[in-house]
């Protein structure tokens, strides 16, 4: 069984070995394949890995011995998984992959949107507190999460991750989901409408796969039903936020931060 790897600095570099996956087969690794190369470097792999080499219907056409690819990553949108169901190829990810990680960060630009550690540290080290003619120093207004509404889209195990945190602060959790799922943990949280959650949330985190159907739905129609207060989270794939429409809505202070 041939087995490519085509990314592998990016999966692996350099921390654990490969052994497991090339005990199952004959395996090469590749630490980083441009798009000219993939076909040339996949084209007798069985199975491949990958984390963020895209594969596309017109590849997966010129791989007639590929039998199942693995996505070491949680999103799906690397690869063509409709063309891949028609060939019958198996694609799987990793749903759990570094969920505490992503939901730690998440309030670490959170906190940082509220609180500013950041910019009071620049401060401080620049001299401005020192100073300053008065011993209460600060650039800026500070946020208090506690009472907060938390708006979460896609409530999968990062969303429930990030709501259990949220309730340690003592924000209230409301979630958006296409099917609200049967055991979705034991944090309070209340499922509403898309619509209903962005216009209501002083905090927006989005948590959901990127799909040929979502792609740049945060748009400035839904930017601009949002509060003037509020802070915008993608912990998810960058493609679902129209970029240049919530630059415009940072700049015209139609929301009040964004963490990406």
């Amino acid at each position: 069984m041939k087995i490519a790897i085509l990314d592998g600095y990016t999966i692996n570099p350099g921390d654990n070995p490969w052994s497991a996956v090339e005990a199952l087969g004959e395996c090469t690794v590749y630490d980083r394949t441009p798009t000219a190369l993939v076909e040339e470097r996949a084209k007798d792999a069985e199975i491949i890995l990958t984390s963020k080499v895209k594969l596309t219907a017109e590849l997966l056409e010129q791989l007639p011995g590929l039998r199942y690819i693995s996505l070491l990553a949680t999103g799906y949108n690397n690869v063509d998984v409709v063309a891949a169901g028609k060939r019958g190829i198996p694609v799987s990810n990793i749903p759990a992959y570094s969920t505490e990680s992503v939901a730690q960060t998440a309030f670490a630009l959170l906190l940082e949107l509220t609180t500013r550690v950041g910019l009071h540290d620049a401060a401080v080290k620049a001299g401005e507190w020192v100073s300053a003619p008065d011993f209460s120093f600060s650039k800026g207004t500070i946020v208090e999460l506690d009472g907060l509404t938390l708006g979460i889209v896609g409530y999968g195990t990062i969303g429930r991750a990030i709501a259990r945190i949220a309730h340690a602060f003592g924000m209230k959790v409301i979630a958006h989901a296409p099917r609200i799922p049967a055991d979705h943990g034991s944090t309070p949280v209340s499922f509403v409408p898309l619509d209903e959650l962005f216009a209501t949330s002083d905090v927006v985190s989005l948590n959901c796969p990127q799909t040929g159907e979502n792609g740049g739905f945060v748009n400035s129609a839904l930017l601009g039903t949002m509060k003037q207060s509020a802070f915008l989270l993608n912990l998810a794939r960058g493609g679902l936020v129209n970029e240049a429409d919530l630059a415009d809505a940072l700049n015209r202070g139609v929301i009040a931060g964004a963490g990406l």
